[in-house]
């Protein structure tokens, strides 16, 4: 029962306080930082609930965890994901690192495409809802990424993992990124 009661207060204290002010939405992607306040929708995709989340992943919808992290080296093994401490994220979705970054590397923007194909089964009008943490943007940016590149039902999941884990939806305690990979341009 105190678990539970940590884990409830741990979520209230990292859910976004509005300031009563309203966030200008950008032209472009957000720069750095990236924890900051955002604004209440993504223009052309539809702003969900954590329930409007569940509901569509139990649909088929493809969950997207746009958290940051570092892509570097380990031993002889280059381009890889650098964890350094435990990620929990919604069960059943997929980690796409970086992907939110305003001007993210060629590699990764060529990676990131090949994602979405691969995840939507080349479809265009397969359902993507994108999710990181309440007040970051990463989340924001990569949802905007998607519908530049011509996906039709983007979703903006903005109370991220905070927010799922507040309503006592699924998590793993330890996820994994996708593998990254450079695709010929």
């Amino acid at each position: 029962m105190l678990r539970l009661l940590l884990s409830v207060l741990t979520v209230l204290i990292l859910l976004p306080v509005s300031s009563g002010r309203a966030v200008d939405i950008p032209d472009g992607y957000r720069a750095p930082p990236y924890l900051a306040a955002t604004p209440d929708h993504l223009p052309g995709a539809t702003t969900i609930t954590a329930a409007q989340a569940l509901a569509l992943q139990e649909q088929g919808a493809v969950l997207i965890d746009a958290s940051p992290l570092t892509l570097g080296s380990y031993g002889e093994q280059t381009d890889q994901w650098i964890v350094k401490a435990d990620h929990p994220s919604i069960a059943g979705s997929v980690w796409l690192p970086n992907v939110g970054e305003q001007q993210p590397s060629p590699a990764i923007e060529r990676w990131f495409a090949a994602e979405l194909a691969r995840l939507s089964e080349g479809r265009r009008d397969a359902p993507l809802v994108f999710f990181c943490r309440p007040d970051c943007w990463m989340s924001w940016n990569a949802g905007r990424r998607a519908l530049s590149l011509g996906y039709q039902q983007v979703y903006w999941y903005r109370d991220g993992i905070p927010g799922w884990e507040l309503e006592l939806y699924p998590l793993v305690p330890t996820a994994r990124p996708q593998p990254f990979y450079d695709v010929a341009p």
